[in-house]
C-alpha cells in the first residue's frame, strides 16, 4: 500500500459536531476499502485566503492515509461528492510523519510581531 496525506477544508457554517461526522465517515470509507488512517488532526476554523463558495472561514482536517490507490479514489469521490467539503488536496507522499503537523505545533507563535521588537511587550 502507499502513503497519502489530505487536506479538506469544510465550510464554516457546519458545527464542530458535523465536521467530526464528516471525518468519522470519511474514515470509514478508507477503512472500508482495506486501508487505514494513520493520524488525523483537526486544525480548527480558520481564515482562508480568498473568498470560496461565499465563504471567508472553513474547518481545516489533515489525514495521513495508507491505503491501496482503489481506496484513495472512493475517498476522492466522496470529497468532491460532499456539499460540505471546499477543497480538498489528496498527495501520495514518500512516508508518514509521526508527529505533530506544522500546524499543531506549540512553538509556532513565539515570532515577533510586525511593530514590536524582541523583549517588549
Amino acid at each position: 500500500m502507499a502513503f497519502y496525506e489530505s487536506v479538506f477544508i469544510a465550510r464554516q457554517d457546519a458545527s464542530a459536531a458535523q465536521v467530526e461526522g464528516l471525518q468519522d465517515s470519511l474514515a470509514s470509507v478508507i477503512e472500508e476499502n482495506g486501508g487505514k488512517v494513520t493520524k488525523r488532526e483537526y486544525w480548527g476554523l480558520r481564515n482562508i485566503a480568498y473568498r470560496m463558495k461565499k465563504n471567508r472561514k472553513g474547518h481545516y482536517v489533515l489525514f495521513n492515509l495508507d491505503a491501496p490507490s482503489a481506496a484513495i479514489d472512493e475517498f476522492d469521490r466522496q470529497l468532491r461528492l460532499n456539499e460540505d467539503v471546499l477543497r480538498h488536496l489528496v498527495i501520495r507522499v514518500e512516508e508518514l510523519e509521526e508527529e505533530p503537523s506544522v500546524m499543531m505545533q506549540k512553538g509556532r507563535d513565539e515570532r515577533p510581531r510586525r511593530g514590536k521588537k524582541e523583549g517588549e511587550s
